[in-house]
């Protein structure tokens, strides 16, 4: 990425994601961490806009266009680029202007006021279990209240896996 903050060109992180485009959202599976991230309509067209050629003020021109908005402000796009540098969603990390870091969803809102409120970036990440994490049972002996609950299928009447 270049230095000087008007001419950073972001890029999309694309190698082992799982990517789900769905009509507002987009769905992004993270095989390396883990972590599954749900891009609203906003985060999901700057990280498409990440192409290694568009630079900050390129991409909120794109997104005034896509979204039929008046106007997005640079610190829009810095917020997304935050929050998906934040969530290893792209090749380098970026850190926005200063007086953009840390900034909240709030204080987005607050700052570029209500009308904001339609095209705030919103990346919602969870940890996936691993497959071990996501198939537990108890083990023989071990105390339990439902069959469900044991590997072997069957919790015995005094409460213990068979």
């Amino acid at each position: 990425m270049k230095q000087n903050a008007g001419e950073r060109v972001p890029r999309a992180r694309r190698e082992g994601l799982v990517i789900q485009e769905l009509p507002d959202e987009v769905l992004v599976y993270d095989r390396d961490r883990d972590k599954a991230h749900c891009l609203n309509q906003t985060a999901a067209l700057v990280w498409k806009y990440c192409d290694g050629k568009n630079t900050v003020p390129g991409i909120a021109q794109r997104l005034q266009r896509d979204l039929a908005t008046d106007a997005i402000d640079d610190k829009v796009v810095w917020y997304a680029l935050g929050q998906l540098s934040k969530d290893n969603l792209l090749e380098e990390t970026v850190t926005p202007p200063a007086l953009l870091a840390g900034m909240s969803r709030r204080e987005m809102v607050r700052v570029l006021g209500l009308a904001a409120v339609v095209a705030v970036p919103v990346v919602t990440s969870i940890v996936a279990p691993t497959p071990a994490q996501a198939a537990t049972c108890l083990p023989s002996g071990a105390a339990c209240s439902t069959s469900a609950q044991c590997c072997s299928g069957l919790c015995q009447p005094g409460g213990t896996c068979a």
